[in-house]
């Protein structure tokens, strides 16, 4: 007789108290308040997370001199070595978003052997490229259920709330020549257009966080909310207002766990705040936007639109490795189309992309380009999907259930304003996008730990009897294909 799971042994998914999961690890209180985990390996990577985002060392000389970022990774993956414990059991090559970069790795590698410069690439890589992507392998890994990840969501508001003091109170204005708008200024290593960037997902953040924050924090947060927005009517930067614009679009139709009432009431604080922050000249300077013809990005030679032009030129000469990763600007000064109307002994700029896509996509050919545009976009679908499969009763349920299901509307407007932001910056192999893949990688491991019990196989079987009507049955297939071995089928007796 074949044995079946009876519906006595069935498991419900959509329990009131679900049981913690061990693969969460110690991190995991299921239907208790969530709170910032203090182990060793996960506050080196918080204060990681800090300093890569906010670049607060960089006010400090004598601290940026010792690479404490550099330093702090190297000691991440050490510890983590010796203690694997704080680590997450699930291959996190099995999820697609950490697939992608370690694709995206190999393929920066080889571009740099058949690019226009071997060194200037191995140099880039081996300095910058190396850390970002160790950096974003610990975090995804680190992740063994949902206080984990919520713990680094905390780190990036936090980085944009140390941003937000700095424009408010440290960084000066200028006004920028030919502009209207005077704009922040003397930003270490980032410019006004690149706190946008950086801003624009951090507002998306702090709204996930908000959705679950109680007391003190929900006042943090909150001041942060209208910082940020403040701090981005201070920077100047057009692209940055026009992500704003499309994330407070998107916003109004995907955030459904909101009344219509407080996200008109949000909407009305966020233009409140823009109002206040914005300096002299701002909307003019916004309006611009409407006559792009008339912006010197249209017609001069090293504007935004013929350097993608030049751009796209590259990638049609080189298609299938590109110039070599970070060898953009040596091509402007030493193959451009551009220096064979300039006089040889005048300047020449060495131009950035100023456009992440460009960036991709000239520098490691058309099958980068197709990657890390699939690591922005296939996060944004990925997660707008499973959150129809999520079992409907955790928009009100645990807090750990909340913050999973807002995850899959936050996560896909923090990334919906990195793809119009960075269409304006040279962003492709920053951190950024990185960790916010690492933590959708995080996402799914976390809600495979509050939907399946703490055995994957006697899960798996018990689970047998449910089907698609199920609430929550396609994401618990889901997270059984990436996590969990699949059982050995009982034989008949």
């Amino acid at each position: 007789m074949s044995a079946v799971a009876s519906p006595v042994q069935m498991r419900p998914l959509t329990r009131t108290t679900p049981r913690p999961s061990r693969l969460a690890g110690p991190s995991a209180v299921a239907g208790g308040r969530l709170r910032i985990v203090g182990d060793p390996l996960h506050m080196m990577l918080f204060v990681v997370t800090v300093l890569t985002m906010s670049r607060v060392h960089q006010h400090y000389p004598v601290l940026a001199t010792f690479r404490p970022v550099l330093l702090l990774v190297g000691a991440s993956a050490a510890y983590a070595y010796l203690n694997p414990r704080y680590l997450t059991r699930t291959n996190v090559l099995t999820l697609w978003p950490m697939r992608l970069i370690a694709v995206l790795g190999v393929l920066a590698c080889a571009s740099a052997v058949f690019g226009i410069s071997l060194g200037a690439s191995a140099r880039f890589i081996l300095d910058t490229y190396t850390k970002t992507i160790v950096y974003a392998f610990l975090i995804a890994m680190s992740i063994r259920g949902v206080r984990d990840l919520y713990t680094f969501v905390w780190a990036y508001v936090i980085s944009c709330g140390i941003l937000v003091y700095f424009s408010l109170f440290v960084f000066g204005i200028s006004r920028a020549g030919g502009g209207y708008s005077a704009r922040l200024d003397h930003l270490y290593t980032y410019d006004s257009n690149d706190l946008g960037v950086v801003m624009v997902s951090g507002l998306a953040l702090t709204l996930l966080l908000l959705s679950v924050a109680r007391g003190r924090q929900r006042w943090f947060l909150l001041l942060n909310l209208i910082g940020i927005l403040a701090t981005m009517a201070r920077s100047g930067s057009r692209g940055g207002f026009l992500g704003l614009l499309i994330v407070g679009a998107a916003g109004l139709v995907l955030v459904k766990s909101v009344s219509p009432a407080r996200r008109i009431s949000l909407l009305a604080v966020a233009v409140l705040a823009l109002a206040i922050g914005a300096p002299p000249g701002y909307w003019q300077q916004m309006t611009t936007l409407l006559s792009p013809k008339e912006d010197y990005n249209y017609s001069t030679r090293d504007g935004r639109k013929a350097v993608a032009e030049r751009g796209l030129g590259y990638m049609r000469k080189y298609p299938l490795f590109g110039l070599g990763i970070n060898n953009f600007p040596r091509a402007e000064c030493t193959i451009s189309p551009k220096l064979h109307g300039l006089d040889k002994s005048g300047p020449i700029r060495c131009t950035p992309p100023h456009n992440s896509y460009i960036q991709a996509g000239s520098e490691l050919g058309a099958p980068g380009l197709i990657l890390w545009t699939s690591l922005v976009m296939g996060g944004i679908v990925a997660l707008l999907r499973n959150r129809r499969r999520l079992p409907p009763s955790w928009r009100r349920g645990t807090d750990s259930q909340r913050f999973l299901h807002a995850a899959t509307t936050f996560f896909p407007l923090a990334l919906i304003g990195f793809a119009v932001t960075s269409f304006f910056v040279s962003f492709a192999w920053m951190d950024p996008l990185y960790l916010i893949s690492a933590l959708i990688s995080g996402w799914y491991v976390s809600v495979r730990g509050q939907i399946l019990p703490p055995s994957g196989a006697h899960a798996a079987a018990s689970t047998s009897g449910l089907d698609a009507r199920t609430p929550g049955w396609r994401v618990m297939q889901s997270a059984q294909r990436l996590v969990v071995p699949r059982p050995v089928p009982r034989t008949s007796e």
